[in-house]
This record gives C-alpha cells, sequence and structure tokens, in this order.
C-alpha cells in the first residue's frame, strides 16, 4: 500500500477532480444555477491551490486541496445540484 502523496498522485487526482468539474459545469439541475455557480467557483479555487501547492512542493497541501475540491463537487451531487450518473467520479446517492 502507498503511503505517500507522490506527484503521480497529485495528477491522478488533478485529472479526476478536473474531468469531474467539466461534467457538473453540463449537468447543472434546472433553478440550480446560483448554488451551482458557488460550487464551481469553490471547485476552481481549490484546484488553483492545489496548482500552486504542487508547484511549490508541498505535495500535502496540494492533496489537501484536491480533496476539498472534489468534496464540493460531490456536495453538489449530492444536494441535486447537478445530475450525473458516474458512480466512480461521483457519490451518488
Amino acid at each position: 500500500m502507498e503511503d505517500k502523496i507522490t506527484n503521480e498522485k497529485i495528477k491522478k487526482y488533478k485529472a479526476m477532480t478536473t474531468s469531474a468539474l467539466e461534467i457538473v459545469k453540463k449537468s447543472i439541475i434546472k433553478n440550480k444555477e446560483s448554488e451551482a455557480k458557488e460550487i464551481i467557483d469553490m471547485t476552481s479555487n481549490y484546484l488553483s491551490d492545489a496548482a500552486h501547492f504542487e508547484k511549490s512542493g508541498d505535495f500535502v497541501n496540494s492533496f489537501a486541496a484536491l480533496n476539498y475540491a472534489h468534496g464540493w463537487i460531490d456536495s453538489g451531487v449530492r444536494l441535486g445540484v447537478f445530475d450525473v450518473d458516474d458512480d466512480k467520479l461521483f457519490t451518488i446517492k
């Protein structure tokens, strides 16, 4: 079992969250646009933070920011802000 946060792990989770973000941008439930915008903005901000930390070699905080970013997306899915069906990429009810 790998217990280290490597550059490869950062790249994997960054790609996963970036992909999830692109999907939810196209999957906004009608009348949930305001909530979706906030979630998308927060996700984007955390992705930016992750990139900053990665660039400075701080993989722990980069990984943490990626997890927060994906958590925002998953919260939107669970709260019915986004309509997605990929249970590998999202936490679906």
